[in-house]
């Protein structure tokens, strides 16, 4: 068990310094002839760099150890209840509660909120992306259940996402394709994904290669779909007081 832990952690510690090193190395290039900030926040911004590094090591070792395994093993038990909808059902929980942990999604609220100065409550905005995952994981199981061809979900998507950017408010176009960047967070592909590999493994005549991937693209179609109708009530509300 400590063998397994500690090979775990030497993996995701290699991976950090790799990706993160390169981006110090940016910084102090940047800070040596342009920035020039003091040492003393010179230090906050490495300490700051260090404490990133470690959660970094921390979480991907979290990920291996607990979340990709426990993720396969629940997708295998639903997967293999014969009451189908039990599985539909446990994706639009486990997606909801996915996105509303995510902390790239509540960054974003945040964001938003203050950019509009209040105008977009964060809260209003972190309850549509959750339950708009929430509908798309949904679906994302019953394409699994039903061998559904995942082009036959994604081009309609796209072409309704397509539509509703000319008659939603504008001030959410922005917001809802980087909705889909960040509701694809850490917890949406360690997690969810897992769930829907191993639902896909043990479904007779399934492929996990086939069926369990595609999930994220739903993922990242969701936010874009429910921000664009959320433009939509606002542009109506707008109208209305206007």
């Amino acid at each position: 068990m400590i063998g397994t832990v500690l090979n775990s952690l030497r993996h995701a510690f290699i991976d950090v310094i790799q990706a993160i090193v390169p981006l110090i190395l940016f910084f102090l290039l940047f800070q040596v002839f342009h920035l020039r900030y003091p040492s003393r926040q010179v230090m906050k911004i490495l300490l700051g760099m260090a404490f990133t590094a470690v959660g970094m090591v921390l979480f991907l070792s979290g990920v291996f150890l607990g979340f990709l395994p426990t993720g396969q093993d629940m997708g295998r038990f639903f997967g293999s209840y014969e009451e189908k909808w039990v599985l539909i059902s446990v994706g639009v929980l486990l997606g909801f509660l996915a996105t509303f942990a995510e902390p790239a999604v509540r960054v974003l609220c945040y964001q938003v909120e203050k950019a509009s100065t209040g105008y977009i409550k964060s809260s209003l905005m972190l309850y549509t992306l959750s339950l708009g995952v929430a509908v798309l994981v949904g679906i994302g199981m019953a394409r699994i259940i039903y061998e559904i061809p995942l082009s036959h979900i994604i081009i309609p998507g796209y072409l309704l996402a397509i539509l509703l950017l000319f008659v939603s408010d504008r001030d959410f176009i922005g917001i809802s394709f980087d909705a889909g960047g960040v509701a694809t967070g850490p917890m949406a592909v360690t997690f969810l994904m897992a769930v829907a590999i191993g639902a896909a493994s043990v479904m007779e005549g399934g492929d996990p290669l086939v069926d369990g991937f595609g999930l994220i693209a739903l993922i990242a179609l969701a936010p874009i779909i429910f921000v664009l109708s959320l433009g939509v009530l606002f542009r109506l509300r707008k109208g209305d007081d206007g």
